[in-house]
């Protein structure tokens, strides 16, 4: 049986002056974003926050699979409960867990095992990858590459919310799984990241630090 084909969307054909101013403008844009460490409790709308995932939602996917869900918490308590979980693995990690290169790699970013943001940002969105579906009747759907369409999705996601004027986040405790717990998760999800999203803070800083230069991560054949 052939699959069923429709149209492909409308969407513009640009020339060539276009295409180039637009692509400046973006990367103009997107090349100003930094992880956000500061953030302020100048409130969001929760549209914004749908609209952004509504784009994640969109990404490409292994087979159409789709093995993502986005859980948003904007409750105090929730947060507060996630920051205390999340401290005590930082704590674990600092005291010796991550040895001392990886330490050494951190340096100069300036973190540490307290995790205020998680608690001062207004929103945070838990990524979960589904290693696998659950028919209706219970029985196990494979998903394909679900960690690398997971990985898409949050690309998309923190380009939309960068897009929207906020300041975002990716966190990425290790391990995890209390997301899963505290957020009720069902057993064929796993934590992939936390996105911690807002204004930033009127104070906010930034580490010093540069980006590789374009000659030394392309290469066209």
């Amino acid at each position: 049986m052939s699959p069923a084909m429709i149209p492909l969307p409308a969407r513009e054909s640009l020339p060539d002056d276009e295409m180039l101013r637009r692509s400046a403008a973006f990367c103009q844009m997107m090349c100003r974003r930094r992880s956000v460490r500061d953030f302020s409790d100048r409130p969001v709308p929760r549209r914004v926050i749908e609209d952004a995932v509504r784009v994640a939602a969109s990404a490409p996917s292994g087979a159409n699979c789709q093995p993502w869900h986005f859980v948003v918490v904007e409750d105090a308590l929730v947060k507060a409960r996630i920051r205390a979980a999340a401290e005590e693995v930082e704590r674990q990690f600092y005291a010796g867990r991550a040895g001392p290169q990886w330490l050494a790699a951190l340096a100069p970013l300036g973190t540490g095992p307290e995790k205020p943001f998680l608690t001062a940002a207004p929103y945070l969105i838990a990524v979960f990858e589904e290693r696998y579906g659950i028919a209706p009747d219970g029985t196990r759907i494979t998903h394909y590459y679900p960690r690398e369409s997971v990985g898409i999705a949050v690309g998309m996601l923190i380009t939309a919310l960068h897009n929207a004027g906020l300041g975002v986040l990716t966190y990425t405790p290790a391990p995890m799984d209390f997301l899963a717990d505290i957020l009720h998760r069902p057993p064929n999800e796993r934590p992939f990241v936390l996105v911690v999203t807002g204004h930033p803070a009127p104070q906010a800083t930034v580490p010093d630090i540069s980006r590789k230069r374009l000659e030394d991560v392309l290469t066209f054949v």
